[in-house]
């Protein structure tokens, strides 16, 4: 297969999978009426280092199918976020994370190195909310509402990109994001079928 014909073909095929990226994880909170499992702060983190990663990518003109996911992937954190804070009793939270997010988001356009500052960060934070969600698991000792199929096609998307990226703009500040991001997606999708699996011996 031609380079370019793979690179489009990994592209719809990320594309594709983030379409219903989420809808997994959804789906569970919703059937349980319960986000137990599901770290708040890792879901927003993600959407901190989401908002920056789309933001840098449009600001510096990359080709859109280099990040055309992420705003359907922030459309669908926002709504499992709006979830989340409905079954803990605190949807009246979202107008300020709301208003956080559309403020933050202003601000990162208005000077170069303030964007590229935040992408520079952009690995720490998404780090930090794979991090938020081990620790989630660890401390809970159980995968709760956590969707495995969902952290499964998170490492797909994101091992993708490592190629799409690197055959295109080559930019190292997002090669190392979707590395470390591949790396720790995978962590949790173990960590949480781990637990799984325990909960399920127990269970019988």
């Amino acid at each position: 297969m031609p380079a370019d014909e793979l690179l489009h073909a990994v592209n719809f095929s990320i594309l594709f999978v983030c379409l219903v990226l989420k809808f997994p994880q959804i789906f569970v909170v919703i059937r349980a009426k319960s986000s137990t499992g599901v770290s708040l702060s890792g879901l927003l983190l993600e959407l901190i280092g989401f908002t920056v990663f789309v933001t840098y990518q449009m600001y510096h003109d990359y080709p859109p199918p280099t990040y055309l996911e992420y705003p359907i992937l922030i459309a669908q954190d926002v709504f499992l976020l709006l979830l989340i804070l409905h079954y803990d009793g605190s949807l009246k939270q979202s107008l300020f994370y709301i208003l956080a997010f559309v403020v933050g988001g202003k601000l990162l356009t208005m000077q170069t190195w303030i964007i590229d500052l935040a992408m520079s960060l952009c690995t720490v934070i998404s780090a930090a909310s794979k991090v938020a969600q081990l620790q989630c698991l660890w401390r809970t000792k159980q995968a709760g509402q956590v969707s495995g199929l969902t952290w499964a096609m998170a490492v797909y998307s994101c091992a993708a990109r490592i190629y799409t990226t690197a055959v295109t703009t080559g930019d190292m500040q997002v090669l190392v994001r979707f590395i470390v991001s591949t790396l720790l997606n995978l962590w949790v999708l173990l960590t949480a079928l781990y637990y799984q699996r325990s909960s399920s011996k127990k269970d019988d």
